[in-house]
C-alpha cells in the first residue's frame, strides 16, 4: 500500500469496513473492533490515523505491531489471519501507518476471551463504523454457516405469520415476533435462526439490537 492509496482510504472515513487508531494505548481495547471486522465483512484497522482524519503516524511502528500481534494471539480465539502494510509518511522524519487488513473469518463466530487462556469471551460485528456484541441468534447463523450445516425448515402457522407480517412492516425483532405468535423468545429465535440459513429471511445488526428482513432473493408473498 502507497501513501496515496492511504490517503484514498483515510477520506473514506471511519465506517463498516474502516478504524483509526492515534496509537496502540490498550491493544485489548482494539480487538473490538479485530473480532467485529472478522465476524462481518473484514476491514482495515488503521493504527496512526486519527479520529478526524489526520495522518501523522507511529514513530515507533514496530512496537504497535507487536503489542497487536501478541495481544491477537492471546485473545482472539479462534486465531485471526491479516495482512500487515507499513506506510511511510513523508516529511514526518520516519514515522509510518500500519494497516492491519483483516479478511472475513472461515470459522466464525471469532471470540475476544475475557483472560488469557480461558474459553469465556464475547463475540462482536460491525455496525456502521461501531462494534456490538452479536446476539445469540447472530452467533448461532455465524456457526451453522461456517459448519455448512444443512437446515430443516418446518414451514407452518408460525413462519407464515412471520412473513406475511414482514410484507407490510419489514422489519421485526426477536422480542416483536415472540410476541406476535405468541410463543417463548427461545422459540421464536430458533424459527429466525433457521429461516435465515434457509435464505428467506436474513438478520441486520441495528442501533440497539437486530432486525430481521425478508431476504432480497426471494420474491413470493406469503
Amino acid at each position: 500500500m502507497r501513501y496515496k492509496d492511504l490517503k484514498k482510504l483515510v477520506a473514506e472515513g471511519e465506517g463498516l469496513h474502516i478504524e483509526f487508531k492515534r496509537k496502540v494505548y490498550y491493544p485489548q481495547k482494539i480487538l473490538r473492533e479485530v473480532v467485529a471486522f472478522v465476524n462481518t465483512d473484514g476491514g482495515k484497522l488503521c493504527i496512526g490515523v486519527s479520529d478526524n482524519g489526520l495522518i501523522p503516524g507511529l514513530k515507533y511502528p514496530d512496537e504497535a505491531i507487536y503489542m497487536m500481534e501478541k495481544a491477537m494471539e492471546d485473545f482472539c480465539k479462534p486465531a485471526v489471519t491479516y495482512t500487515i502494510y507499513r506506510v511511510p509518511i513523508p516529511y514526518t522524519n520516519g514515522c509510518e501507518v500500519v494497516v492491519f487488513d483483516f479478511e472475513p473469518h472461515p470459522q466464525r463466530p471469532i471470540y475476544l476471551l475475557y483472560k488469557k487462556n480461558t474459553r469465556v469471551g464475547k463475540a462482536y460485528v460491525r455496525i456502521a463504523d461501531k462494534s456490538a456484541q452479536a446476539s445469540t441468534e447472530m452467533r448461532k447463523i455465524m456457526k451453522a454457516r461456517a459448519n455448512e450445516k444443512d437446515v430443516l425448515l418446518q414451514y407452518g402457522q408460525h413462519e407464515r405469520t412471520l412473513l406475511q407480517y414482514l410484507g407490510s412492516h419489514k422489519r421485526i425483532n426477536l422480542e416483536e415476533y415472540a410476541k406476535l405468535v405468541d410463543i417463548s423468545e427461545k422459540e421464536a429465535s430458533t424459527i429466525l435462526v433457521n429461516m435465515t440459513l434457509a435464505n428467506i429471511i436474513e438478520v441486520k445488526p441495528q442501533e440497539g439490537g437486530y432486525d430481521f428482513f425478508v431476504h432480497g432473493r426471494v420474491g413470493f408473498k406469503a
